[in-house]
């Protein structure tokens, strides 16, 4: 199946499910309500953060007990709102960590403050400047997911995912594999490929879906990677659950969940990540900013009992940390 096809249909059946199950979904998976809102402090980007942050949004206040964070989401409307000032109205949704930060350098670099911070679950990719500062916050773990019903094997190699993405495998136990991406800007994409090892997926590899949407596995042979912590969060109905089928796997042997509470990441899974709030550099002393994401101190930080109930595990001391300094 072409990935256009793999989209319609994981498109269709989210919005079937969310119809079904809207009474289930805390209104913290979507974004800042209402939209009108226009909060303090404005970010955008990974689709794996951001219901975590539309729930911190939800519970991190300042001294007049007004929400500080509107986060908005990976996807929806085409178009959103982030400050009440021109050049901030109805500007083009980011998808992604890459989109997210790059929208924050761009609010940067032309003075607009459209964006205070972004979401990102990937480390710089440019280092050429300084200009941003990733904040530490949350861990998470990234595997891969199957159809439950498929005869692939439950455990890969790390060796085995290489050569998959890489075309260089192409069966397992009798079934013909179909490896899919999540889409360029996904902060996941990036990550996974790095810790295989892969540069350069190969041609097999269909590429573009949403990450963290297990409704585009749709045959046994597909495989895509997946967000842990989204896998928890949706399964207990925590955000809009996505998972349709689909079945984490583990790698080279090691679960990617805790064996005696499948609600925790099991933190040492060989695929473990930090994710991050990039901020701007400049603004590291900024009151706002600075009590929001800065040092384990933070509200953000202090409210680790919503980052467990997304999935997530907590960071302790290191919480707020600076992890980089880049340009995005």
């Amino acid at each position: 199946m072409n990935v256009k096809s793999r989209m319609r249909i994981g498109a269709g059946i989210g919005a079937a499910a969310l119809g079904l199950g809207a009474l289930a979904v805390p209104a913290a998976y979507a974004d800042p309500n209402p939209v009108t809102e226009l909060r303090q402090l404005a970010g955008s980007g990974s689709d794996t953060t951001q219901d975590v942050l539309n729930g911190l949004g939800d519970v991190v206040k300042d001294s007049a007990n007004a929400k500080v964070i509107a986060s908005w989401n990976a996807t929806g409307s085409s178009r959103i709102t982030t400050k009440s000032t021109a050049a901030c109205t109805d500007i083009a949704r980011p998808n992604g960590s890459s989109a997210g930060i790059d929208a924050l350098r761009a609010a940067v670099d032309n003075g607009t403050g459209c964006f205070d911070f972004a979401r990102s679950s990937r480390g710089p990719v440019d280092t050429s400047t300084t200009d941003l500062t990733w904040l530490r916050y949350a861990k998470d773990a990234v595997s891969w997911a199957k159809t439950s019903g498929s005869a692939l094997p439950s455990n890969l190699t790390k060796a085995q995912l290489k050569n998959i993405y890489e075309c260089n495998l192409t069966s397992l136990n009798g079934v013909t594999l179909t490896p899919v991406l999540p889409q360029a800007n996904s902060g996941t994409r990036q990550f996974f490929l790095q810790s295989i090892e892969v540069t350069t997926p190969g041609t097999c590899v269909q590429q573009g879906v949403q990450e963290n949407d297990g409704t585009v596995l749709d045959s046994a042979g597909d495989i895509v990677p997946f967000s842990v912590a989204q896998y928890i969060a949706q399964e207990k109905f925590t955000v809009e659950n996505r998972l349709g089928d689909a079945a984490l796997g583990g790698i080279d042997g090691v679960a990617p969940r805790v064996a005696t509470d499948g609600n925790k990441l099991n933190t040492a899974f060989p695929l473990a990540r930090d994710v991050y709030n990039v901020v701007p550099t400049g603004k590291l002393t900024d009151a706002k900013i600075a009590s929001t994401f800065v040092g384990s101190g933070s509200k953000v930080c202090a409210a680790a009992a919503t980052i467990t109930d997304y999935g997530f595990g907590t960071l302790g001391a290191d919480c707020g940390a600076q992890a980089f300094q880049a340009e995005r």
